[in-house]
């Protein structure tokens, strides 16, 4: 019973501030304005709180479920994950003439040196049944005048954290191209001042398409890391559409010798 009366105490108050605020938009053109200052940046306060619970909402209400997780991964993974963008919707889901060092989410970045961008980046839906993901990122590249085109993906703190130079890390994905390029990755992890790099070529031509970086090749100092990153360079883009309809990260110990 109380839950039943909290929960209309709730719906009447939610329907106020839905008729204050459509009021307050209605009243916008004529409002004083240090009124009108306030307001805006009461609106803005309210829309941060519901873009968080609409992101949320939507992960857990769409179909294929958005938020999922769940994907292959090896048995003794100690920490395994997919980006937001591949997660769950983001907010401004594309972008048109990217300039370089846009972000699109909070964990990608595109890099270019274009001197005229015809370049467009959007998060799409995943609709088919074998998809994991719930959404993928397309890219499209028109006339392409630059030297180098990357996405760089931030990976969050649990990936730092206890990182070891015995450990493996995997990077799964699945790519859809209009004609065949070659695309490479680059694992950057810092650590103090120094940055380790680690380069591999994905095999576009294989059914499961993955690589993995080993960092026992690396002068890492396990005390020391700060973050890690990736970079997922398009060799000759022009007049091409890449769809990346996954990405997922993983770790492992590698196997004592």
């Amino acid at each position: 019973m109380a839950g039943d009366r909290l929960g209309f105490i709730d719906r009447i108050a939610e329907r106020a501030a839905e008729r204050r605020w459509k009021r307050r938009a209605a009243e916008a053109e004529t409002t004083d304005l240090d009124q009108l200052r306030g307001r805006r940046g009461a609106a803005r306060r309210l829309k941060r709180h519901l873009d968080d619970f609409l992101h949320v909402a939507d992960n857990r209400l769409a179909l294929p479920a958005i938020g999922n997780t769940a994907f292959p991964r090896p048995h003794d993974a100690d920490w395994a994950w997919r980006p937001e963008l591949w997660r769950g919707p983001i907010p401004e889901p594309g972008i048109a003439s990217v300039q370089t060092q846009s972000t699109l989410g909070r964990e990608a970045t595109l890099f270019h040196d274009c001197t005229t961008s015809e370049l467009t980046l959007r998060q799409i839906r995943n609709m088919r049944e074998a998809d994991l993901a719930p959404f993928g990122l397309r890219l499209d590249v028109f006339r392409f005048d630059g030297s180098y085109l990357s996405l760089a993906v931030d990976l969050p703190p649990d990936a730092a954290f206890g990182l070891k130079r015995r450990h493996l890390i995997r990077l799964e994905t699945i790519v859809e191209m209009e004609k065949p390029i070659e695309i490479f990755v680059r694992l950057n992890v810092k650590h103090g001042p120094n940055v380790e790099q680690i380069v591999r070529e994905l095999p576009l031509h294989q059914e499961e398409i993955r690589v993995e970086f080993d960092l026992a090749y690396t002068k890492l100092n396990e005390k020391r890391v700060e973050k890690l990153w990736t970079d997922i360079i398009f060799e000759g883009p022009q007049m091409n559409q890449v769809i990346l309809r996954d990405l997922t990260f993983s770790r492992r110990p590698r196997a004592e010798l």
